[in-house]
């Protein structure tokens, strides 16, 4: 039922949502495996649609984490919500991450995932939000996010990939994940 969700909230705003489809188990799993959850004591999740990446996080953090989710599309916050009733969820524009931070009572984030719709949005969009993600890292905290192939390959998925190299000191991408519905592959980034 949630791909159902997700395609009309895409069908109302391609931008905002960015997939016609959630992410597959496969792309859940890489997306959260090698990055350190199971020792972080603070994570947030931005854009996290219907819940499937939200899932494995869940799966792997450990008991004592500080977890929330920021997600800007209430019909979304509200799937999440029903999903996984004791996740804190806000319901506000990713670029108020530091305010948001603050009042979890976080001094800096561990890790952050990410699956925001990075292609649709202009520079401006992209640079404010990952001004936001930068500044609420620890030294050495990891960004992770990933884009689907043929949006890597646009004018913004390009300008996207420069940005990353220059918040992050280190940025890698995975291989291709073909068993997602639109294949995709991993950034992950380091403060």
């Amino acid at each position: 039922m949630s791909g159902i969700h997700l395609f009309k909230n895409f069908i109302k705003s391609p931008h905002a949502t960015g997939s016609i489809w959630p992410s597959s188990r496969f792309l859940s799993a890489a997306m959260t495996s090698s990055i350190g959850i199971d020792k972080a004591d603070s994570i947030v999740e931005l854009g996290p649609g219907t819940g499937v990446i939200t899932g494995e996080i869940i799966k792997r953090i450990k008991h004592n984490s500080k977890f929330f989710v920021v997600e800007l599309n209430k019909d979304l916050c509200d799937i999440v919500k029903d999903k996984y009733p004791s996740i804190k969820i806000y319901n506000e524009d990713a670029a108020n991450l530091e305010n948001l931070k603050a009042e979890e009572e976080i001094e800096h984030i561990d890790i952050v995932i990410s699956s925001l719709p990075w292609a649709a949005f202009s520079e401006n969009l992209q640079r404010s939000i990952l001004d936001a993600v930068h500044a609420s890292l620890k030294d050495g905290g990891v960004f992770t996010t990933f884009a689907y192939l043929q949006g890597a390959l646009l004018p913004t998925g390009l300008k996207f990939r420069k940005l990353l190299r220059s918040y992050f000191k280190t940025v890698k991408t995975s291989n291709v994940i073909w068993r997602n519905l639109p294949p995709a592959f991993i950034y992950r980034c380091t403060k």
